[in-house]
C-alpha cells in the first residue's frame, strides 16, 4: 500500500492542476445539486420491531385520513392576574382565534377549549389544538405566519399566549461558538507549523471536503429522507478529521523535506507513510459509523452512513488534494523546524545544546519520563479515568421535547403553562390502540380496556375509546401523573402493556401503546438492547484491521481497552452535566434530564473511530521505529518525538471543533458535541499519551508478538514504508514514467 500511495502522491503533486480542478468540479456539481433541492424533513424516529411503530402503522391503516403523522400545535392561552378564561371577554378572544386558526388550507382541524374540556380546573389556562394535513418541515410558511398571527392576535387582546408543537420546529443552529471552534483550530496551527500557509492547507481542505458532504447530503436529502440534523453531524465530524488527516500530511511532507529530500519526493513520501496512516484511521472511523445501522434504526442508519461518507471524502482529499496544493505551494511550506519569515523564521526551532545536538522536544522528554516510571502514570491514568467513569453508573436514557428547550422557546414556555395548568404528564400523553378486528365484542373490549387502564397507578385520565368507522378499532388517550421522561411514566407504559396481554388473553383484541413518550421508551429500550452486539461488531473489526495493521495481538487489544476506559469516562461526563446540572449552566443546559437514549451508542461509534485515529498515527511510528532496528523503550521515544506534537494538535483541533457545536440550539447536537470534545480529550491525552506508552513499556518485545502461522497468512500493508526503500533504489538505476506506473498499478 505505501508503494501505490508513495505514487499517488508523486502523481498529485506532478499533475496538481488535474488534481485540483477536479475537486472543484466536484465541490460545484454538489452546491449546484444542494441549491435546486427541497429542504431536508424531520429526522424520522420510525423504529421498525417495535410495538409503538406497529401502532402506528395501525393507526395509518385503520384510520385513513387522519394525517397520523401530520404537524401538531398547541396555543396555550394564559388569563391575566385575577381573571379566568372562562370570562366572557377572554372566552371570546379565545374563540376568535380558534376561528382564526381553522383558515387555512393546510389546517385539517382545531379543538375549542370550552367545547373539549381545554380548560385547565383552575379556570385560568387553556389550550386549543391544531392538527395539520402536512409534517412539520411540509407545513408552508403560510401556515406558521398565520398560527403565529393568531397568538399575536390574542396577546393584543391581554392574554399571554404561547405555542407548543412541532409546526414552528426551527432547523438548529450552532451559533458562533463553531466560528470560534475553527478559529482556535487555525492558531493551533499555525502554532505547529509556524507557517500561515502550511497551517492554511488542513483548513482550506477540510472545508472543501465538508463542502462537498454536506452538499452532497443537502442535495439527497429529500430523495433519501435525511433528517435536519443528518447534515449537522456530517459537518461536526467531517470538520474534525479532514483537519486531522491533511494534518498528518503536512507534518510528514515537512518531516522529509528536513530530511533534505526533494519537493515531489518528499510529497510522495509523506503519502505512502503518513497515508497509509489515514487510509487504516479512516477505515475504522467508517466502520464504526457505518456499524451504526446494525441498531435498525433508520434515523442513526442515515446518520451514520452521511458522516461515513463525508470521513471518506476527508480520506481522499488528504491523499491527492493536499500533495497537489502543496505542489502550488511550493518553497513557500518549509522543512520541519522553520517558521516563516513572518513569524520570526530564519532560525532553527530548537536550539542546540552544549554538545551541538539539538535539544529534546517536549513529547521526547515526556516519553522519556513515561519509559522510566511506567507503572505509575499507568496506575494514575486507569484510576483518573475510573474516577471520571463514577456517574456513568446513574444513566438515564431519554429523548429531548419540548421541555428540554430554552426558556427563551415559546414551545418551552408553552410546554411549562401546560404543565402548570393540567400537570406535567399532560405534556405526554400516551396512545392506547385497542385491535379488536378478531374479537366477537369490540364495543366490550374498548370499555373493558379503559376501564383496566383507569385501575392502574399514576393515570390522571383516561378518555372515552374513539373506535374507527369500521369499529373494528379505537383509540384511547391516557394522561400520566409524571412528566413523559420520567422512570414512573415507563412504568406506566409497561403496565398498560402487561394489562393488554391479559386483555388479549380473555378476548383476542390487541392492546398497543404509541405516541411521542412511547415511541421515545422503545428508542432506548432498543438501543439498549443493541449496544452490546454493535461493540462486538464494530471493535471486533476494528480489531482485525489493528492487528494487521502493527502485524500484533496485544497492540489492538490495548488499543481497545483504552478507547473503553476514555468512552466510560466521557460518558459520567455527561452525565454530571446534563443530568445532575454540574456546570449546566456554563454549557448552556437550562434543564436537566435524562441523557439522549442514543447518545451512549453514537458515543461509542463515534467515539471508536477517533480513538484509532491517534492509536494508528501515534503506534505506527513506534512501530517503524521498532521494524528499523530500535529497541522497544527507544521506539516508544521515537514514536513521541515525531508524533507527540503532531497529535496533540489534532486533539486540540478536535476539541476545538466539537466544543463549536455545545452552541446549538438542538439539544441532540448539544450533547454530542460536549460527549464527543471530553472524549477526544480524555483519550487523546490520558490514554494515548500516558496510558499507551507505559504498557508498551511495561510489554518490551511482547507488544510487538504476533503468532508465526498468523504472521504467514496476513497480508503485508506495509505502513511502515519499508516498501520504498526498495522502490528509491530501483529509482537511483532508472527513472520511469510515474503517470503510467500509477495506471498500472
Amino acid at each position: 500500500m505505501a508503494t501505490f500511495l508513495y505514487r499517488l502522491g508523486r502523481f498529485a503533486f506532478r499533475r496538481r492542476h488535474y488534481v485540483a480542478l477536479f475537486w472543484v468540479a466536484l465541490l460545484t456539481l454538489a452546491g449546484v445539486g444542494a441549491a435546486g433541492a427541497p429542504a431536508a424533513g424531520t429526522t424520522s424516529f420510525s423504529i421498525p420491531g417495535t410495538e409503538a411503530q406497529k401502532a402506528f402503522d395501525l393507526l395509518e391503516e385503520r384510520f385513513p385520513g387522519a394525517s397520523a403523522d401530520g404537524a401538531t400545535a398547541r396555543v396555550v392561552f394564559k388569563a391575566p392576574a385575577g381573571e379566568k378564561m372562562t370570562d366572557a371577554e377572554n372566552k371570546a378572544t379565545v374563540t376568535e382565534t380558534v376561528k382564526e386558526l381553522s383558515d387555512g388550507s393546510e389546517v385539517a382541524a382545531v379543538t375549542n377549549p370550552f367545547q373539549g374540556g381545554g380548560v385547565s380546573q383552575d379556570g385560568t389556562i387553556a389550550y386549543a389544538s391544531v392538527s395539520y394535513k402536512v409534517s412539520g418541515m411540509e407545513l408552508a410558511d403560510s401556515s406558521r405566519d398565520a398560527l403565529e398571527g393568531a397568538a399575536e392576535d390574542a396577546r393584543d387582546a391581554g392574554l399571554s399566549v404561547e405555542i407548543g408543537g412541532d409546526a414552528l420546529q426551527a432547523m438548529p443552529h450552532t451559533g458562533a461558538a463553531e466560528i470560534i471552534g475553527i478559529g482556535i483550530a487555525a492558531v493551533v496551527l499555525v502554532i505547529t507549523f509556524g507557517s500561515l500557509l502550511a497551517a492554511g492547507l488542513p483548513l482550506l481542505t477540510a472545508i472543501i471536503g465538508v463542502g462537498i458532504g454536506v452538499a452532497s447530503i443537502t442535495a439527497l436529502a429529500s430523495t433519501l429522507d435525511l433528517g435536519s440534523t443528518t447534515s449537522t453531524l456530517a459537518t461536526m465530524i467531517g470538520l474534525a478529521v479532514g483537519i486531522d488527516y491533511a494534518l498528518f500530511v503536512v507534518s510528514r511532507y515537512r518531516a522529509e523535506l528536513a530530511e533534505g529530500r526533494e519537493r515531489e519526493e518528499a510529497a510522495g513520501r509523506a503519502v505512502g507513510t503518513a497515508g497509509s496512516a489515514v487510509v487504516f484511521a479512516g477505515l475504522t472511523v467508517v466502520i464504526a459509523l457505518v456499524g451504526l445501522s446494525v441498531v435498525n434504526i433508520p434515523m442513526l442508519t442515515k446518520m451514520g452512513i452521511a458522516a461515513a461518507g463525508t470521513v471518506a471524502i476527508a480520506v481522499l482529499i488528504a491523499l491527492t488534494m493536499i500533495p497537489a496544493l502543496l505542489g502550488y505551494a511550493g518553497r513557500r511550506v518549509r522543512p520541519a523546524g522553520r517558521k516563516s519569515k513572518l513569524l520570526g523564521g530564519g532560525r532553527e526551532k530548537h536550539k542546540e545544546g552544549e554538545d551541538g545536538e539539538q535539544r529534546p522536544n517536549m513529547g521526547t522528554r515526556w516519553a522519556r519520563f513515561v519509559v522510566r516510571r511506567p507503572v505509575a502514570v499507568l496506575l494514575l491514568g486507569v484510576v483518573g479515568l475510573g474516577a471520571a467513569a463514577v456517574p456513568a453508573s446513574s444513566l438515564e436514557l431519554g429523548l429531548p421535547d419540548d421541555g428540554s428547550q430554552p426558556t427563551s422557546t415559546t414551545q418551552r414556555r408553552a410546554y411549562d403553562l401546560l404543565s402548570e395548568g393540567f400537570g406535567p404528564g399532560f405534556n405526554g400523553p400516551l396512545m392506547v390502540v385497542v385491535d379488536a378486528e378478531d374479537s366477537d365484542d369490540p364495543q366490550t373490549v374498548f370499555r373493558q380496556a379503559g376501564e383496566d387502564i383507569k385501575a392502574l397507578d399514576n393515570v390522571v385520565t383516561v378518555t372515552p375509546a374513539q373506535p374507527n368507522k369500521a369499529g373494528d378499532t379505537a383509540t384511547i388517550t391516557v394522561v400520566p401523573d409524571a412528566k413523559p421522561s420520567s422512570v414512573t411514566t415507563e412504568e406506566l407504559v409497561h403496565d398498560i402493556r402487561d394489562a393488554g396481554a391479559d386483555i388479549k388473553a380473555d378476548s383476542d383484541a390487541e392492546v398497543l401503546v404509541t405516541g411521542a413518550t412511547a415511541m421515545n421508551i422503545d428508542v432506548s429500550q432498543k438501543l439498549n438492547d443493541a449496544l452490546v452486539p454493535y461493540l462486538i461488531l464494530v471493535v471486533g473489526l476494528a480489531f482485525l484491521l489493528l492487528i494487521v495493521v502493527f502485524r500484533s495481538i496485544l497492540v489492538p487489544l490495548k488499543a481497545a481497552l483504552g478507547f473503553l476506559l476514555s468512552v466510560l469516562a466521557a460518558l459520567g461526563a455527561v452525565v454530571a452535566v446534563f443530568q445532575w446540572g454540574w456546570l449546566s449552566g456554563l454549557m448552556g443546559v437550562e434543564e436537566t434530564g435524562p441523557v439522549m437514549s442514543m447518545m451512549p451508542i453514537f458515543m461509542v461509534g463515534v467515539v471508536f473511530g477517533l480513538a484509532m485515529d491517534y492509536e494508528v498515527f501515534l503506534v505506527t511510528r513506534m512501530r517503524e521505529a521498532y521494524v528499523h532496528g530500535e529497541t522497544p523503550g527507544q521506539a516508544v521515544v521515537t514514536g513521541f518525538k515525531h508524533g507527540a506534537r503532531v497529535v496533540t494538535a489534532a486533539a486540540v483541533i478536535m476539541i476545538a471543533v466539537f466544543s463549536g457545536f455545545i452552541g446549538s440550539s438542538e439539544s441532540m447536537v448539544k450533547m454530542i458535541g460536549f460527549g464527543l470534545a471530553v472524549a477526544v480529550f480524555f483519550d487523546a491525552f490520558v490514554v494515548r499519551m500516558a496510558i499507551v506508552p507505559a504498557v508498551l513499556a511495561l510489554l518490551g518485545k511482547k507488544a510487538w508478538w504476533l503468532p508465526k502461522w498468523l504472521d504467514r497468512i496476513l497480508p503485508n500493508v506495509d505502513v511502515e514504508g519499508e516498501g520504498l526503500r526498495d522502490l528509491a533504489d530501483a529509482r537511483k538505476d532508472s527513472d520511469p514514467d510515474e503517470d503510467r506506473e500509477l495506471a498500472r498499478v
